[in-house]
């Protein structure tokens, strides 16, 4: 499925356009082509991000359609109802300084992406849309930039918003999975198996899960059963400064994410040729896409077979819906003292409890 193209930055000049900056940072601008999309239409919006400050930065690829979209990187609804990210979520590496692409100041980048397979837009009416991203490790800080990045990291990117209008298919828009692999694979205690996977790659997922559902397990039983809960080193870790309501948003995403784990129709695909460790759609339980570096990971610990399941698990909808808004130990970390909440919303911080590795009380 293709959602994105690189264009080389052109003076914009369409009939829908909007634009916007923060005092200093990455101005993102939106372009659409046309004001009205029929139901047959693909719903093209394209992207320009241009660097205004007097420096090169380096963003996240990731958060950019360089590669793609892979991650949600707009804010869409239609009537003044928000429309949720239907495309994958993945668990990746922290990112290193290869993940990052170079805007030179006063450089721009744009790209082309395909809305209608990565939103819901079954429904007729006025669509908004905006770019809407951040990260704290949105940016890759220059010597002496640390501290001004990461507030704009957090800040993030944003566009003003574009209207549009769609007549939509009645049936509604479904993503479609990415990587082929369309046979069944198979079943093996009760587990299903798609993209073709080998007799090694089935035991592989299936040790896996094995360690994904004792780690959801235990994640589970120290959540309703500690004592002190306000003292407890492994929750601050991961979900930051305790109170009673994160404590029990916690309790009840680990009691989803056991209970799918053991109750759920599971398929893991084995077609991901991609450098992360695994990807799913969120509107799409319970199917987890393996990815090359699920091979190599230990079965458990840290960033391990059984921690990624844990992750992908908690992207589902119908669990907890995280998102991923730091990658890697040390971002998790720092996500939970400085934003709470949105540890709570982040996939790495469930897995990361879960694998509690090194041992935490």
């Amino acid at each position: 499925m293709k959602h994105s193209k690189l264009f080389s930055a052109l003076a914009l000049g369409s009939v829908i356009f909007s634009t916007s900056a923060l005092a200093d940072g990455i101005r993102a601008s939106l372009e659409m082509s046309q004001q009205d999309f029929k139901a047959s239409e693909d719903v093209m919006v394209k992207v320009t991000l241009t660097n205004d400050e007097n420096v090169p930065v380096k963003i996240l690829k990731w958060y950019t359609a360089a590669d793609g979209v892979e991650e949600s990187l707009f804010k869409v609804s239609v009537n003044g109802s928000e429309k949720h990210y239907l495309g994958a979520h993945y668990k990746r590496p922290a990112p290193g300084k290869q993940d990052y692409i170079k805007l030179k100041s006063g450089e721009s980048v744009s790209y082309e992406v395909e809305l209608s397979s990565l939103y819901d837009m079954s429904e007729t009416g006025t669509y908004e849309i905006s770019y809407d991203v951040s990260s704290m490790q949105l940016f890759a800080p220059n010597p002496g930039q640390e501290k001004k990045l990461a507030r704009l990291g957090i800040d993030g990117i944003h566009s003003d918003s574009v209207s549009f209008y769609v007549e939509a298919k009645g049936s509604g828009n479904t993503v479609k999975p990415g990587t082929g692999g369309g046979d069944t694979g198979g079943t093996v205690n009760g587990v299903s198996f798609s993209g073709r996977c080998s007799n090694s790659q089935q035991t592989q997922a299936l040790q896996g899960l094995d360690a994904a559902r004792v780690m959801a397990a235990d994640a589970k039983n120290y959540l309703h059963t500690n004592s002190s809960p306000a003292s407890s080193v492994r929750y601050n870790t991961w979900f930051g400064a305790y109170n009673s309501s994160r404590w029990n948003t916690a309790t009840t995403h680990f009691d989803k994410i056991d209970s799918a784990l053991n109750n759920e129709p599971l398929t893991f695909d084995c077609s991901c040729k991609k450098s992360y460790y695994a990807y799913v759609y969120p509107n799409q339980p319970y199917k987890i896409y393996l990815c090359n570096a699920y091979w190599t990971a230990p079965v458990s610990g840290t960033d391990s077979k059984g921690g990624t399941i844990v992750h992908e698990t908690s992207h589902f909808d119908v669990v907890a819906g995280t998102d991923d808004v730091v990658y890697g130990q040390s971002g998790a970390k720092s996500l939970a003292i400085s934003n709470p909440d949105q540890a709570l919303n982040n996939a790495d911080s469930h897995e990361y409890f879960a694998e509690n590795t090194p041992f935490q009380n």
